[in-house]
């Protein structure tokens, strides 16, 4: 496997020859590439902020971007065993140049990457990521001399505060969820979230809380994608009754996931569209964002609140440039990420954690009764692997001139509208595959399309082939 360079950071599987996957001279390359580009920015501070998840490669690769920073000349705060969202709060708080998060998200334990943060705590730029990556392959740095090498400080207290901010948005009801006695149980796939999410809900009031998976080891348990397919531990614990939610993240927490009192999926795509539901009642309206791949549902409940809802590329940055824009009070993606402004602008399961425990407490049903009072929508998200040969980009171009017929959106991969139905085909940021994500009104007829679709493309590869 060759490295993934995307606007979300550098990723690859770790062990193997130099050229395949990322090696440790790759991370000290690419460390260095950020570490020059920050010291071309407009900042006085020459300090970065890092963090990582508990995956098993994290603290070989922590210690070699740190070194690697102190050698360019840049201070580092090490948060050491962290979440992501938790690294994007301190950048700015600690008036830091940028960060990085040492984690590869949602993909297994062989994993890992840098994911890298401006002096806001927020991804960097597609411009700016293209900069680095010129560093990079041109490996101009200039190390520091050694009486000009960089301190190296840690510090255990941010998640601390992190949840301290959480519990003083005014749209989080501590006592309302203190007063609904809720029974929870956490599945944090062997990572950071197996203490953060536990810490949370203890701020908040909740003393009942069933820890599965919380060992923070990086052995994951099950694949770390928080998918229905994998997620039947939860479930199982949920079915014999006794709990009132389960809550599912990924090992870098930014991500969230739901399974109802009597063990089946709120929804992935759901998480937001509840949480934005709850807000948009609150503040009376607003706008929100989500990407071309998010269901709809967020759109009907945006328009009934009295808001405008507008679609962005697919990835974070993206999301958050869009919310900018349009002033929303909530965004994200529909694979569970939560960005909440008021906390800051990054995907943050711990804030979905909280504004839906109050929405729930104060909608006073159960998870299910919840999941059923919002629109009925199904997305059948499918994949198909590729191989060197294919020519992806005219697949998706063969794929516009099959249906130009339909409304077609190609600001991010290819979009195509069917009445009330869409199905979304791109290209993969962190994974060598072509992603279809298909919506319905039933799973049936999101799965039928989605195979059209799926059949589609094989034809197409097979002619070139």
């Amino acid at each position: 496997m060759t490295l993934i360079k995307s606007i979300s950071g550098i990723r690859g599987t770790i062990g193997g020859p130099v050229g395949q996957g990322l090696t440790p001279l790759d991370v000290v390359k690419y460390a260095a590439a950020y570490g020059t580009w920050v010291k071309t920015q407009a900042t006085d501070s020459k300090l970065i902020v890092i963090g990582r998840d508990a995956r098993l490669s994290g603290d070989m690769v922590s210690r070699l971007v740190a070194a690697t920073l102190q050698g360019l000349g840049l201070d580092v705060c090490d948060l050491g065993l962290s979440t992501t969202p938790t690294v994007e709060m301190a950048v700015p708080a600690k008036s830091a140049a940028g960060g990085i998060i040492l984690t590869a998200s949602h993909n297994p334990k062989q994993w890992n990457a840098l994911k890298l943060l401006n002096a806001n705590g927020e991804f960097i730029s597609d411009t700016d990521g293209q900069q680095v990556l010129a560093l990079a392959e041109s490996e101009g740095f200039d190390f520091a001399p050694v009486t000009k090498l960089g301190q190296y400080t840690t510090d255990n207290t941010f998640l601390k505060k992190h949840i301290k901010a959480i519990l003083a948005l005014p749209l989080v009801d501590v006592e309302a969820i203190k007063a609904r006695n809720f029974r929870v149980v956490v599945d944090a796939v062997n990572s950071s979230g197996g203490f953060a999410v536990p810490q949370l809900l203890e701020a908040l009031g909740v003393t009942t809380i069933e820890k599965l998976h919380c060992e923070p080891t990086g052995d994951f348990a099950h694949n770390p994608e928080p998918l229905p397919e994998h997620l039947r531990d939860i479930a199982k614990v949920l079915e014999k009754g006794g709990f009132d939610l389960g809550i599912v993240v990924d090992p870098d927490v930014d991500r969230l996931a739901l399974v109802s009192e009597n063990g089946e999926m709120f929804g992935e795509e759901y998480t937001l569209v509840a949480v934005a539901d709850y807000v948009l009642k609150a503040l009376g309206g607003g706008n929100t964002v989500s990407n071309l791949s998010s269901t709809r549902a967020l759109r009907d409940v945006t328009e009934k609140a009295g808001g405008s809802y507008a679609a962005a590329a697919v990835g974070e940055v993206n999301v958050v440039t869009k919310m900018k824009e349009t002033n929303a009070v909530i965004g994200g993606e529909g694979n569970g990420g939560i960005i909440y402004p008021e906390l800051h602008y990054g995907r943050d399961a711990l804030v979905g954690i909280a504004l839906f425990l109050t929405h729930l407490a104060k909608s006073g049903l159960t998870v299910s009764r919840l999941r059923n009072t919002y629109p009925g929508y199904f997305i059948s998200k499918n994949k198909i692997e590729l191989t060197p040969e294919i020519d992806t980009d005219n697949v998706l171009v063969q794929m516009q001139k099959r249906y130009a017929k339909q409304p077609v959106n190609t600001i991010d991969g290819v979009k195509i509208e069917f009445d009330k139905e869409w199905v979304h085909l791109r290209k993969s940021n962190t994974e060598p595959i072509i992603r279809i994500y298909a919506e319905s009104e039933t799973n049936a007829t999101a799965d039928y399309l989605a195979q059209k679709i799926i059949g589609d493309i094989k034809e197409i590869i097979a002619v070139k082939a």
